[in-house]
């Protein structure tokens, strides 16, 4: 069987439904009825891989998946943003959202740059054995960065991917590197 690789988005929380930088946060009731939702629909997948963060774990237990924690699979690092809205950042730290939203070495909030997630995420996909199909339960980040470093694509396409709760991406390794496949 050809190696698959699953990469599926958290269902949405209380942060990303007021766009905050997240914390450790729960779902909220909306994102848990999505999630439970797809239950039954990765059946027939081979590995379960989860980001150690409640939020997917809590998707993967909605959609009766069971996984091992995968620590490449974590959130991005939002350093001292992390837990706070991204309108009051905006309003107290205008330079910093600006150099953080067009370069994607910035790291204005000292934690992870966004170069340095996709680094991490390509690192792990090109790193990892692959066997069969896996899902990944993970975060928009890291879904971002994953098609980014496929695509082989410059660290400024990482914002014009759109990731949102529970949405799919499908990776598949080739001769030439990762293939990103939408259906």
């Amino acid at each position: 069987m050809t190696p698959r690789l699953t990469l599926i988005c958290h269902a949405a929380t209380p942060a990303l439904r007021t766009a905050s930088f997240p914390l450790d946060e729960a779902l909220d009731d909306r994102g848990l009825s999505a999630a439970r939702a797809l239950a039954g629909r990765f059946e027939k997948v081979g590995r379960i891989l989860l980001s150690p963060a409640l939020r997917a774990r809590q998707t993967a237990q909605a959609m009766e998946l069971e996984g091992e924690t995968c620590e490449a699979l974590r959130e991005c690092d939002y350093g001292r943003w992390a837990g706070l809205g991204f309108e009051a950042v905006a309003i107290a730290e205008p330079e910093g959202v600006a150099a953080w939203a067009s370069d994607p070495d910035a790291r204005p909030h000292g934690g992870e740059s966004v170069t340095n997630l996709i680094r991490r995420v390509g690192a792990w996909l090109d790193g990892e054995r692959f066997e069969g199909h896996v899902l990944a339960v993970t975060h928009a980040s890291v879904v971002r960065a994953a098609a980014v470093h496929a695509l082989g694509a410059p660290g400024q396409a990482f914002w014009r991917i759109e990731a949102g709760p529970l949405s799919v991406a499908d990776l598949r390794p080739s001769p030439r590197g990762w293939t990103l496949r939408l259906g």
